[in-house]
């Protein structure tokens, strides 16, 4: 991956370049470049944009222009790491796109429709039911389980004991996710955290995971698969209130939006997710730890439908980009946009998922002759339509 040039700031010569040659006689072409996303509304790195440039420009410049644009966009979210540094996004449409989607479908409210309309239809039951086991083991994939998801669903339906390493894992990050659910109005704070970390990776191997226990030494590192080290986690002295501050930033009320400094719940926990992984403050099991809280939030801010949207199966398909979305952050100055608009697109895909599996469901109850135990009266029926108001997914 190739790093952005570094820039100076708000003291970097951009424009005094352009209006000396050779770069005045194309000012046109870079001052096109003067905006946050390229040409199909994309937010890319400079890894990718270096090639997207006109042949003759400078990159330097050409970075530096975007830079200037994106800079002008920033929303400071929340300081990272020792020394300090501020975590930053741009609202993109991708973004836009994810928060309409969860704000219309995986509300509690949104769900308690689907229930209604539904009733207490098995075959709904099931599906969401499957979701829930989907997540578990997904997530447990994603870190190395080297087990098939349908053993996985068998053992989890059937309660059968864990037979390997990899089986208590996947046994630990379910116990994690219900975790996530049962502690969803307590707020955030370290303690909170280690015992996400204890509950699921405890009987695993605890020599190496040492559960609940944040790491001490600075020996901690997030290496490619090709043994390259990508990420060193801040020092291990100062975590406890670092995470301290994560958690007070986690915790002030965002239920206003007319506040200036609102951020819609989705993206704060996004940003939770990357906090976790950028301290890493466990010695193993930190991607679980993230994913699991960036659940935790959403479950306390009211979009109780994530019990039932697994995101870890699309994570899992996709664990290049997950993992360059972290680095790209990194190596542009902590701009969470990179982390975000993937993540928004993941969630993007889950939620429609989530309704699809809702809509098949609704269509087959209402094709099926209401059944003892099953459905009764108007379970099925449309009724009227609903409201405006009404939180019917669209």
């Amino acid at each position: 991956m190739k790093k952005p040039p570094a820039l100076k700031g708000r003291s970097d010569p951009v424009f005094a370049l352009l209006a000396q040659s050779p770069h005045k006689e194309r000012l046109t072409d870079y001052l096109a470049l003067l905006k946050p996303l390229d040409e199909q509304g994309r937010y890319l790195p400079f890894d990718e944009l270096r090639y997207r440039w006109a042949p003759g420009l400078d990159s330097h410049l050409c970075w530096a222009l975007v830079k200037k644009a994106r800079t002008a966009q920033y929303t400071h979210l929340l300081p990272l790491g020792e020394p300090i540094h501020w975590g930053k996004f741009v609202l993109t449409p991708i973004s836009q796109k994810a928060i309409s989607a969860v704000d219309r479908q995986a509300t509690t409210a949104a769900l308690e429709y689907m229930t209604r309309q539904i009733g207490e239809h098995m075959q709904f039951s099931y599906l969401l039911n499957d979701l829930i086991v989907d997540e578990a083991i997904s997530s447990s994939q994603l870190e190395g389980a080297a087990t098939t998801t349908r053993v996985a669903k068998e053992m989890l339906k059937r309660k059968r004991l864990p037979r390997t390493p990899d089986e208590r894992m996947v046994i630990g990050n379910y116990k994690m996710m219900n975790f996530a659910w049962e502690k969803r109005c307590e707020p955030l704070s370290v303690e909170l955290i280690a015992a996400i970390h204890r509950v699921g990776v405890e009987g695993i191997d605890d020599p190496q995971y040492a559960p609940g226990t944040f790491r001490t030494r600075d020996d901690v590192v997030v290496q490619d698969g090709e043994g390259n080290t990508v990420h060193t986690p801040p020092p291990a002295s100062g975590l406890a209130s670092r995470l301290q501050a994560l958690s007070k930033w986690i915790n002030q009320a965002d239920n206003d939006p007319l506040r200036r400094d609102y951020v819609h719940p989705l993206i704060k926990a996004i940003a939770l997710h990357f906090a976790l992984g950028y301290e890493h403050p466990f010695r193993d099991g930190n991607g679980r730890v993230a994913r699991a809280l960036f659940y935790w939030f959403m479950f306390k801010n009211d979009f109780s439908a994530f019990r039932y949207i697994a995101i870890s199966t699309l994570l899992r398909n996709a664990p290049v980009k997950y993992g360059r979305s972290y680095l790209y952050t990194e190596a542009d100055e902590l701009d969470l946009t990179y982390f975000i608009d993937f993540q928004c697109s993941v969630v993007l895909r889950a939620v429609t998922g989530f309704t699809e599996v809702y809509r098949t469901s609704l269509t087959y109850c209402r094709r099926e002759p209401a059944r003892e135990g099953v459905v009764s009266g108007n379970a099925c029926s449309t009724g009227q339509p609903p409201s405006r108001a009404s939180p019917l997914p669209q």
